[in-house]
């Protein structure tokens, strides 16, 4: 028996089916080689004078297809990098950036040389010849002509401060997913019939993760037919050269081959036996718009590591020719052949700003072919007019009534001590904090007209992320079945995949993505995505301006309280993965006790507009608390992050930080009513979000928690001790706190309570170690 493919919406084409199909002019292939020859040779020069440092293998094998990509198949403005509306590119590949910063100084160059008016006016649009001397260079870079021509400084992989770059990528997968997040934001705004097309440039090696697997069923899954990912198929990864199965034999690392993965996934596969042919080049991204169905498309060009440069397959993956050596200068020997030119012949001591000029007289040289061959320059650029042209004959509108999640961050509008009538909480209503998280995401999710877009990993329920989509159609979001939707199936337990495109679809400016899962799990396989994303923002926003695009990683389940499910799941690590753990401004935590605070604290972290919002809420229901009753202050005091539950009068018998809604709740229900009758006279802060604490001033800091007090606190978390540290800041204090890590070991299953009482969290152990505390100080 021969096992096949079951049925399958997509459909599989080979360019060598139909090989006279289309008719290309010779003119074009013409063209087209000296721009490649050109490219492979800069290609050649940048990892040179890095020095020696990148990736120029991949870059040179996937540079054809690409070239075809953004001078003919893709409709866009190359005077305006910020047109929504246009179709893009995004190297999910972020180690071929080599060849994207090449292939993006060269396109420039053509234009400057063919069609001036086409280059965007603010050269910080642009990314010229010179800003080629920033490649691989920190921005505080001292040479000299990195200096006196205000080189960009160009990151290893890329970012959004590259020009016509929307996301930073690179990281083991993590750039597919993205990248067809940023798919999702375009079909979501535009509609199925008229969307913005994105572009994913990736290699075999790159779909190995995991993550691209589960992004891959998420795709074909939504329909995201304006999604086509082109795959280098060169088989050549760092280790091997024999990465996937393929006609010779089993891979090294996978037994599938592109065109089986793409397929299996439901996508449309475009074969490319030949990726170094121009004309099969050529068809395969024609035949795009012979694609009538909804299934997203991958393009798989069979290509060689390396090609020309004199260094092929794994050795060319992220090595090269040593610094201006014969392998070197033997690389450019057919452009010099070609174009009757001389490169620079490199001499002296090897010092920075020698080996710079070096390196610009080349690129000068560089110049010299272009200007010296205006014809193929002329030829180019009228290929960029006609996409200019072609994306103005789309006249593609954001649809009617379609998202726009800058009505989110109104803080004129929306107040953090003026909860809206439909969320107010009843005192003594049993409520959970998930459910009351999704229901204020869901009043935010209605304001915008549906601009967050939610996704759990097969939790829905369970994480109340359901909450989030009431009022919108049900079912899972399909292009063209359930365009309305809010929900999205991200390949089932997939929360490395859900973090993925949950940042992308925040990218891409008009949403705000919203993931869900066990804080167990989503903090830790999460983390690259946050990190990502972070640089990312900042990057864009540094360069051009602007404000962050936020998604939320939600942190479900957390703690102590998750109990029955064991250890696995009943995790107090999570909040130390990413509390304070980012730049400044990067990432917020929020980490609410009482239900009551999840509006302020909510509302307050997303009118902060950081790149990531983690809230980390609990399981089991809780009672709406009369906060007057105990004392406590109005909830929207946690906006501020850290603040005051009870202030003592004078001198304090004891200073005492909570954090995590389990332990928190046992104190003001059990403890502190105790702690009363005995008359003691505490101060006892609740920390709700470090990083919300952060944005205050020092003296606002000062005037809530001031420095004396943290000196003398003590702490309790239902987090590890070290989340504690900013506000328990004496070595006796930590060694008096109580945390889930106490006993040295992580906690069995059982009910909340006896899983707390285990761990020494429950309300005896509580007020124990608190009336000894006070008696050791009194002492």
């Amino acid at each position: 028996m021969q096992l096949q493919f079951g049925k399958r919406r997509a459909t599989v084409l080979n360019v060598t089916d139909e090989p006279a199909k289309f008719n290309f002019s010779p003119e074009d292939f013409k063209h087209f080689e000296t721009y490649d020859l050109i490219y492979r040779t800069l290609c050649a020069i940048l990892y040179n004078y890095v020095p020696t440092s990148g990736h120029p293998g991949g870059s040179i094998s996937s540079g054809r297809f690409v070239q075809r990509i953004i001078f003919d198949t893709m409709d866009y403005d190359f005077s305006n990098p910020d047109e929504d509306a246009a179709d893009f590119i995004s190297y999910a590949a972020g180690h071929k950036a080599l060849g994207l910063y090449a292939m993006w100084a060269l396109r420039n160059e053509m234009v400057r040389v063919g069609n001036q008016s086409l280059l965007p006016r603010d050269e910080k649009y642009q990314l010229r010849l010179e800003d080629l001397l920033g490649f691989r260079r920190n921005p505080i870079e001292e040479t000299e002509l990195f200096k006196k021509y205000k080189a960009k400084a160009l990151d290893g992989h890329p970012t959004p401060a590259t020009p016509f770059v929307k996301l930073s990528t690179g990281a083991s997968g993590v750039g597919v997913s993205t990248s067809f997040g940023l798919a999702l934001g375009a079909v979501d705004v535009y509609g199925g019939a008229n969307a913005p097309r994105v572009h994913v440039v990736e290699g075999e090696g790159g779909m190995t993760p995991g993550r691209v697997a589960e992004a891959f069923a998420f795709a074909a899954t939504a329909g995201l037919k304006n999604l086509v990912i082109h795959i280098d198929w060169n088989q050549a990864s760092i280790d091997s050269n024999h990465v996937t199965r393929d006609e010779n034999g089993p891979g090294d690392y996978v037994q599938w081959d592109p065109i089986e993965f793409a397929y299996l996934h439901d996508w449309n596969v475009i074969i490319v036996p030949d990726g170094k042919d121009f004309k099969q080049i050529f068809t395969a991204q024609k035949l795009l718009g012979e694609l009538k169905n909804d299934q997203p498309t991958a393009i798989v060009y069979r290509t060689v590591k390396g090609w020309k440069y004199g260094i092929e397959g794994r050795a060319s993956h992220g090595a090269g020719h040593k610094f201006c050596s014969e392998g070197y200068y033997a690389a450019l020997a057919e452009a010099e052949n070609a174009f009757g030119i001389k490169f620079p012949r490199f001499e002296g001591d090897q010092t920075p700003n020698h080996v710079e000029k070096y390196y610009f007289d080349t690129l000068m040289t560089i110049r010299k072919i272009i200007e010296t061959d205006k014809v193929t320059a002329a030829f180019l650029a009228g290929r960029l007019l006609e996409s200019q042209k072609r994306l103005v004959s789309r006249a593609r509108k954001p649809r009617t009534g379609g998202p726009n999640a800058e009505l989110i961050y109104d803080g004129g509008r929306f107040k953090v001590a003026e909860m809206p009538l439909e969320l107010q909480l009843k005192v003594g209503d049993t409520v959970t904090l998930r459910g009351v998280l999704g229901d204020v995401l869901n009043y935010y999710n209605k304001i915008s007209s549906g601009a967050i877009l939610a996704a759990a990993a097969d939790l829905l329920g369970s994480t109340s992320v359901n909450n989030i989509y009431k009022g919108f159609p049900e079912g899972y979001f399909h292009t063209n079945l359930r365009p309305l939707s809010r929900t999205l199936s991200i390949g089932g337990i997939c929360e490395d995949a859900i973090g993925g495109i949950c940042s992308g679809v925040s990218s891409y400016g008009r949403h705000v993505g919203v993931g869900s899962s066990y804080a167990a799990f989503i903090a830790a396989l999460q983390h690259i995505t946050m990190r990502l994303h972070g640089i990312g923002q900042q990057a864009r926003v540094n360069a051009f301006g602007g404000k962050y695009h936020p998604f939320i990683a939600i942190g479900a389940h957390t703690g102590l309280k998750t109990g029955e499910d064991g250890p696995t799941h009943a995790d107090p690590q999570a909040l130390q993965i990413v509390q304070e753990n980012f730049p400044a401004g990067v990432l917020i935590s929020l980490t609410p006790w009482d239900p009551q605070e999840i509006w302020p604290l909510v509302t307050a972290a997303l009118q902060a507009r950081p790149c990531v919002i983690v809230p980390f809420v609990t399981r089991p229901n809780e009672k709406v608390l009369d906060r007057a009753k105990y004392g406590l202050p109005q909830a929207s005091a946690a906006a501020s992050g850290v603040y005051l539950m009870r202030k003592a009068v004078g001198e304090a018998d004891a200073t005492i930080v909570l954090q995590e809604s389990g332990v928190t709740y046992t104190f003001v229900e059990s403890v502190l009513p105790r702690l009363d009758k005995d008359g003691f006279n505490l101060n006892v802060y609740y920390v709700a979000s470090a990083e919300l604490f952060d944005i205050l001033s020092q003296s606002e800091q000062d005037k809530i928690f001031p420095s004396v007090l943290r000196s003398k606190a003590i702490g309790i978390t239902g987090f590890t001790l070290p989340t504690l540290y900013r506000f328990v800041t004496s070595e006796r204090g930590r060694r008096t706190s109580l945390h889930p890590f106490m006993k040295g070991h992580y906690m069995g299953s059982g009910q909340a309570h006896k899983v707390l009482e285990e761990a020494g969290l429950d309300s005896e152990s509580q007020y124990q170690a608190i009336v000894k505390a006070i008696k050791g100080r009194q002492s």
